[in-house]
């Protein structure tokens, strides 16, 4: 089984303003034994910027992006460090893999990522995945590690990814303020009631909560691969989790995996939306049409050929998302045109199609 593992900073702390290093020897173990027991591993880190501030003696933080991106850099070398030291115990050997969102946009750099990733797998070496946060601006920016790592499982083509957090699970309501909530072991279907149930942010030495869970969540089931929120603090919660224990909240996969073109798309940072009328919706969703510029009602957002954009139903709900063959600014001026009209109206056409039914993945 390959395994996509999420570490929160909060697991790694142990809820603390250090890097807790008996957890992380705990977790180590539990990834040598899963190895040693045929698994892949895949390990999406978070806490560089803690221990970039803990490498740094703790000084007075003032949160900007500067600041962040200094400690980022220095904490990098420090964590994986740390992590080299404790593989080395049991016999495992890392690499660390840095991304921003552009390695998941580009269609060339996402398949050299995958190819690094396979190479590390096949030959036993523990791949270590952060957010290039040194260097990535808020364009290039993938967003929260939760999120980060639901694009690493549909990247690795993974069977499972666990998120280890501070929390047991979903719940009901907020365990803070109702004491009478109570944990969620299954969610079939991620709607509206399941995010309401999300609650707010996380801790102030991580970034995320439980909507980014839910988020990553969605991401990774849309494409056929399982979810477990867990509590990194639980006793052996990895191998209980990959054993098949009951444990944490399951986000079960809506359907067969998809093919690895549609994963891509899936995983790529859409960078625009284009929203439908009633008709292209229906044949969209209910025929599995291709998206034809006479249905396209109107554009949001930049982007050029090839990217990946949001298709809205007329309620505004996004019903698929695929590869556009119009960047914005001609499909701007093409919208609700027939395929007659189309070069009339740019001097070329490059078909009807605004996104290919194979290029489109319904959501």
């Amino acid at each position: 089984m390959r395994v996509v593992v999420k570490l929160g900073t909060s697991v790694l702390t142990g809820s603390s303003d250090r890097l807790h290093r008996p957890r992380m020897v705990d977790l180590m173990r539990q990834t040598a034994a899963l190895q040693d027991a045929g698994h892949q591993i895949i390990l999406v880190t978070s806490a560089a910027v803690l221990a970039g501030w803990e490498a740094l003696g703790f000084p007075p933080r003032t949160r900007t992006v500067a600041e962040k991106q200094l400690l980022a850099a220095v904490g990098q070398g420090v964590l994986m460090q740390l992590y080299s030291e404790l593989a080395a115990l049991y016999g495992l050997k890392v690499a660390q893999i840095l991304l921003t969102a552009g390695d998941l946009r580009d269609r060339t750099r996402y398949l050299n990522a995958r190819t690094t990733l396979d190479g590390c797998l096949s030959r036993r070496i523990l791949p270590i995945i952060n957010e290039n946060d040194a260097v990535a601006t808020s364009q290039l920016k993938v967003g929260d590690n939760d999120t980060l790592s639901a694009f690493v499982a549909n990247l690795a083509e993974a069977d499972l990814l666990i998120i280890l957090t501070d929390a047991p699970g979903l719940y009901t309501a907020d365990p803070r303020t109702h004491p009478d909530a109570t944990l969620i072991p299954l969610v079939g279907k991620i709607d509206a009631d399941i995010w309401a149930k999300a609650g707010g942010a996380g801790s102030h030495r991580g970034t995320g909560g439980m909507h980014t869970k839910i988020q990553a969540a969605e991401i990774a089931t849309r494409a056929g691969t399982p979810v477990i929120v867990a509590p990194g603090d639980a006793e052996n919660a990895l191998l209980r989790a990959v054993g098949g224990e009951a444990i944490g909240t399951r986000f079960a996969q809506h359907g067969s995996r998809l093919e690895a073109r549609k994963r891509w798309i899936l995983a790529e940072i859409a960078g625009g939306q284009i929203a439908l009328d009633e008709g292209a919706a229906s044949a969209v969703q209910e025929r599995g049409s291709s998206l034809l510029a006479v249905g396209v009602r109107a554009v949001t957002g930049e982007f050029e050929r090839g990217h990946t954009v949001r298709l809205l139903s007329p309620g505004g709900a996004e019903i698929a998302r695929g590869l556009t063959r119009y960047r914005s600014g001609d499909l701007q001026r093409i919208a609700g045109l027939r395929g007659s009209g189309i070069e009339a109206a740019l001097g070329f056409s490059d078909g009807p199609e605004v996104v290919h039914r194979d290029d489109l993945v319904l959501l």
